[in-house]
């Protein structure tokens, strides 16, 4: 399992439009991944409604995890578009 801790750039966070942002770019990792609170149980990164459920403030701690061939990779560049604040993805996944 590939796992990387990043904190949230975003000030808000991941609601609405952060959130948005973050699952379409785990969705077009195509990579089975999962996002959640250090102490607490990972949710499918994919689903809006899971994401928007965790109620991550910017500042917070997350984890991101996969254990798909690629999955190194894909988790780098999620965690620098978290991290950063990022509008859309760097590079392609």
């Amino acid at each position: 399992m590939t796992e990387r801790r990043v904190t949230v750039g975003w000030p808000e966070g991941l609601h609405a439009r952060p959130a948005a942002i973050f699952v379409r770019a785990v969705t077009a990792s195509g990579l089975p991944v999962t996002v959640g609170r250090p102490d607490g149980d990972p949710v499918n990164a994919a689903s809006m409604l899971s994401v928007l459920g965790l109620g991550v403030a910017g500042g917070d701690e997350i984890v991101l995890a996969s254990d798909a061939e690629g999955a190194e990779e894909a988790l780098e560049r999620l965690a620098k578009l978290v991290s950063e604040g990022l509008d859309e993805l760097p590079g392609s996944v």
